[in-house]
């Protein structure tokens, strides 16, 4: 089954998985780049105090080989030159080792870049059981860093051992010389070996760099279902996306539904259209769409207002209009203004007469509708064929 689940992994890994493995830790760092950093930086550092330290050794020498009859008369003075030299050999090596510390760490940004992250360090104790670790023991990747390593050493060794035999007369000399020259000559000899192997694992280097960035992709890619399984996460489950908006529908229809026994007046398409509006002067600029709906949610607009005794008008060209050119909560356009004051004012005759007892005013008819704004009208839907 594992087999066959690495078999499917052939697409290339998409963008958020390459930035969660960065998150943890999964970054294409090239060890011999780090090697090469080092090295290089250490090779710097040693031909750059080159006199110094040839100076500074041929004295040391130089003292220890006298004699002193002081020091050997108070051995306290020995201690001290002792205390001496080491700390400024001490000195060094830390110079030394902080430059070749500084030039690894910028090998590895060189490679794989800046990741901060602390998951790559957290304890797991699923490393600790020898059956799951045999096989990262035997993969592909880790024969080819073995191999490589194996190669890097051999490669190294063979050009060290080769310089040193080809220069052994050279070394040989060197005895015979001052003691300053031949620390001077050792560290070039020295030097020039060392910048022969540096180059070897230059070129190492220039080759795992791209290798490790080729075995990270290889080992994040995913397969067809990896793939549809994170653009689900990302984008969201359809079903559950159809679930929302039906709820967001159903949680929207009942706020509207409960405006309706506060609102002025429904005007209404016998069957087909219901819009719900309410004016309040002291907080509308103008009349405002409180609900509407079509079908049987306009027929369940107007059985609510009836219960709520909420005035129904039967205005079939300004109910269309009104439902195709408002939304909820959005006042009425300017164009119909006109029409839906003398609604608002038959509404405030009917109120008037009920609280006097008085006969009902006749419901306003042929209302200033402007025909482009009613959907059903001719001229209307020319122009929205028109535009088609």
């Amino acid at each position: 089954m594992a087999q066959q689940d690495a078999s499917d992994r052939q697409l290339p890994a998409t963008e958020r998985k390459i930035r969660k493995a960065r998150e943890e830790g999964q970054v294409a760092r090239s060890r011999d780049l780090g090697h090469v950093a080092m090295l290089a930086g250490g090779a710097a550092a040693l031909f750059w105090g080159a006199p110094w330290l040839s100076q500074w050794s041929t004295q040391l020498m130089r003292q220890g080989l006298q004699f002193d009859a002081q020091s050997v008369r108070n051995p306290a003075l020995m201690t001290e030159r002792l205390s001496e030299v080491g700390f400024t050999g001490g000195l060094m090596l830390l110079a030394l080792g902080a430059v070749m510390l500084i030039l690894a760490l910028l090998g590895g940004l060189g490679s794989g870049g800046w990741n901060w992250t602390l998951k790559a360090i957290a304890p797991k104790f699923s490393k600790l059981n020898p059956i799951e670790g045999l096989p990262n023991l035997i993969s592909a990747q880790q024969l080819v860093v073995t191999l490589k390593a194996c190669g890097l050493a051999l490669l190294v060794g063979t050009i060290g051992g080769a310089y040193l035999y080809s220069h052994f007369d050279v070394f040989s000399a060197l005895l015979a010389m001052d003691l300053q020259a031949g620390f001077q000559q050792a560290l070039s000899h020295i030097m020039a070996g060392c910048a022969l192997m540096l180059l070897a694992v230059a070129l190492f280097a220039l080759v795992d760099v791209p290798l490790q960035h080729l075995l990270l992709a290889r080992r994040l890619r995913m397969s067809h279902q990896e793939v549809k399984q994170e653009h689900k996460e990302a984008e969201g489950n359809p079903e559950v996306k159809v679930q929302l908006r039906h709820r967001m529908r159903e949680m929207s229809r009942r706020r509207m539904m409960a405006a309706v026994p506060t609102a002025d007046l429904v005007v209404m398409n016998p069957t087909h259209y219901a819009v719900a509006l309410k004016y309040d002067e002291g907080q509308m600029g103008a009349p405002r769409v409180v609900a509407k709906g079509t079908d049987l949610v306009a027929m369940r607009i107007r059985d609510l207002a009836r219960e709520s005794e909420v005035p129904v008008l039967q205005a079939p060209p300004l109910a269309r209009a009104l439902y195709a050119h408002t939304e909820i909560d959005q006042e009425v356009p300017a164009a119909l203004f006109t029409a839906v004051a003398q609604v608002l004012a038959w509404v405030y005759q009917l109120r008037a007469a009920q609280q006097a007892r008085r006969p009902a005013p006749p419901e306003p008819t042929a209302l200033p509708v402007p025909d482009e704004l009613d959907p059903h009208h001719p001229s209307a839907q020319g122009a929205a064929g028109a535009q088609a």
